[in-house]
Formats: C-alpha cells, structure tokens, sequence
C-alpha cells in the first residue's frame, strides 16, 4: 500500500532541485551529494522516490539465480527507484531495454546507475527516467552479476540503504537518509526560498554585490 506521509514528501521534493537538498544536507553536515550520475537524455525528467538497491559483482564461478535487477523490480513497489552500485565501471551495461520495460511496467519512477546502461533508445521511446554515468553496448552477461538486493551499497561515494530517498534531475543525484527526510526538506525550502529572492531582487534592478551582502549567501549553509 503507498506510504501516504511519502507522497507528500515526493510532492515537496518535485519543487525542488537537487542544488537545493544537497545545501541542506551540507547544512546539516550528512553526506548524500553524488557525483557524475546525470539523466541520459535531456527530458528525462526530474524524479524523486524510496531506494530499492542493487549491489553489483564480477562474473565468475559463482553464478547468480536471475539476471541483475529483476529481484530489485519484483521487490519494489510504485513509485521507488532502482538505484544500482557497479563501482563507476564504463566497459558493460547493467540496465538495458528489457528492464526499462519490466520497471515501466511496475509503475517505478526511474532507475540510477553509479556505471553504464544500454538500449537507451529502447528507455527513451518507454518513457522511463534514466541516469547513469554514460552510455555501453556491452552486455552484462558473462561479465558481472547481481551480488544482492535491497542491501546497503555505496553509491557514487554515498552511503544508501533501502527505503532511503533518491532524487535525480539535470544537476545530478542526491541521497536522503530515511530518518532525516523531514529536516532536510524543511532546510532546503528555507534554501529554495532564499535564492528565489536573491532571483527577485536580482531581477528588479540590485546589483550583484548588493544582494550578495544583503543576503551573506556565502554563510548561508552555516
């Protein structure tokens, strides 16, 4: 059943940027800024939504049961997001169009990907948010498997567990610990608030070094 206290917290996120959640989370000295993970096309889309995890491993003689992500999307439920830890690597896929449409299907929000994905025609013409570190043809068969789901992984030099908050959009990927949601959102608002004042006054005429004395944005965070 949907968390309904969530979807408020999905709906305060959707006005958001991720600049915004990363400022806070600074502000409240907890680590979940990601880097170098961006959305693969240009209207992917912003996206926010509960981790389902996935921790990625080398193939070898350990052979795993099912293809990488197929546990991650029977487990999740509407609205999460897959987000996969391969270590950064470029040389093959863990995503591609097969998932894109079992995860369409499920009614997932996205997938994010600390590595590469393929078949990103297959994901554009479905509709479905992807990002990752860049784009590969090579096949995840033979050369990695799934290691295990819904544990805790390392992603993009973040700390994520299952039912920790992911939110993707242009700048790249955020990470909000499940048990500090509701602060981080509170102080991002602050945050959002502040900077669409700067804008204004900005806008109406003040001069740089006037709004930026008037606002001390260099303390902000503090």
């Amino acid at each position: 059943m949907a968390d309904t206290s969530y979807a408020e917290y999905r709906s305060r996120l959707m006005k958001l940027s991720t600049t915004n959640i990363a400022d806070a989370l600074d502000a409240l000295n907890l680590k979940g800024a990601t880097y170098g993970i961006r959305p693969m096309w240009e209207s992917a889309g912003k996206v926010a939504g509960k981790a389902v995890t996935v921790k990625i491993a080398a193939a070898g003689l350990t052979k795993s049961k099912n293809h990488l992500g197929v546990k991650a999307i029977e487990q999740a439920e509407a609205g999460d997001i897959v987000i996969i830890d391969n270590g950064g690597r470029l040389d093959t896929s863990c995503w591609g169009g097969i998932l894109t449409n079992g995860a369409k299907m499920k009614g997932l929000s996205a997938v994010v990907v600390d590595g590469a994905v393929r078949d990103l025609d297959d994901s554009i013409e479905a509709g479905f948010p992807v990002y990752a570190r860049g784009t590969v043809v090579a096949t995840a068969r033979g050369r990695i498997m799934e290691e295990a789901t819904n544990i805790m992984i390392q992603f993009g030099g973040v700390q994520v567990r299952p039912g920790d908050t992911v939110m993707g959009d242009r700048s790249g990927v955020v990470v909000i610990p499940q048990e500090r949601i509701a602060e981080v959102l509170e102080k991002a608002e602050q945050f959002y608030a502040k900077e669409e004042q700067m804008v204004a006054d900005i806008r109406a005429g003040m001069s740089m070094l006037e709004v930026d004395n008037k606002y001390n944005y260099e303390k902000m965070l503090k």
